[in-house]
């Protein structure tokens, strides 16, 4: 039987498996010649928003259901307001998240906004894993830790 603390581990590390197919995905259709800017928008949110949650999920922080990155980056502030603060750049993505899905509901999106997009889920990349980066390194906890 897993301990709390793999139940956890296991979680984070489901989160950040899902956020680093989100982003190798808008990085593969960015690399391709045809235009998927929305395609690449929507897998960039979904990148950040995953890696966001993952942060919350290790620190046992519940979130609603929810695309929008500004309310994730408000539970993060909870814990870490210069984290909140440096992931503040990425709200503009929350719409590519949901509206990008259905024709007319965002503007199309040109090439250099999909790159910039799929930049700034980079960027969230980057600094949640930082910023989880001991609790990576120490791995799965042992089912006898607490």
């Amino acid at each position: 039987m897993r301990s709390r603390e793999q139940v956890i581990w296991d979680f984070v590390q489901s989160w950040l498996a899902k956020a680093e197919g989100d982003l190798h995905a808008a990085r593969v259709l960015l690399s391709e010649s045809g235009e998927f800017g929305e395609a690449i928008g929507f897998h960039s949110q979904r990148a950040a928003e995953k890696f966001m949650k993952a942060y919350l999920v290790r620190h046992q922080v519940e979130f609603r259901k929810t695309h929008q990155l500004a309310l994730l980056r408000k539970l993060i502030s909870r814990l870490d307001g210069k984290l909140a603060e440096q992931l503040a750049f990425a709200d503009w993505l929350s719409p590519f998240g949901v509206e990008a899905r259905c024709p007319g509901e965002t503007p199309e999106v040109d090439h250099p906004t999909a790159q910039k997009a799929a930049l700034h889920a980079d960027e969230v990349r980057t600094l949640v894993l930082a910023s989880l980066k001991e609790y990576i390194q120490r791995g799965r906890p042992n089912s006898n830790e607490n």
